[in-house]
């Protein structure tokens, strides 16, 4: 939600209208959660799926390997896929319990030492009511 917000600041700041900035601040949000952004307006959609591609490889196939090939000549990945999750892990080792929900818990799970993930079944299990 960090980047969102700033965002959105940024935005509001620069006078950009209220519309513009809300499909901002919804693809920065929703981009790393899984299930919801398809369902958004198509730029949300689109942010999310071209994470995925980019960052997971989801429909690979769909773009061709010659213009895969130009891109990545363009923009060299430059050892992308072991640089991204410490990345990653830069913007919220600080409050990791604010990745319960989404992807980044299964990046501090591997890069954060003795991180225990939520569980939503803990959370069901062991919530206050009697029953």
């Amino acid at each position: 939600m960090d980047g969102a917000n700033a965002a959105r600041s940024y935005l509001q700041q620069h006078g950009v209208p209220d519309e513009s900035i809300r499909l901002v601040w919804d693809a920065i949000a929703l981009h790393t959660t899984i299930g919801v952004a398809p369902y958004k307006e198509p730029e949300v959609a689109l942010i999310y799926s071209g994470v995925g591609y980019d960052v997971m490889g989801e429909n690979f196939e769909s773009i061709s390997e010659e213009t895969r090939e130009q891109v990545v000549a363009a923009y060299p990945r430059d050892n992308f896929k072991n640089k991204i999750l410490p990345a990653f892990l830069e913007g919220f080792k600080h409050k990791p319990e604010t990745t319960f929900g989404n992807i980044k818990s299964d990046v501090c799970e591997l890069l954060l030492p003795g991180f225990k993930r939520t569980s939503f079944c803990d959370c069901v299990l062991h919530s206050p009511w009697k029953d």
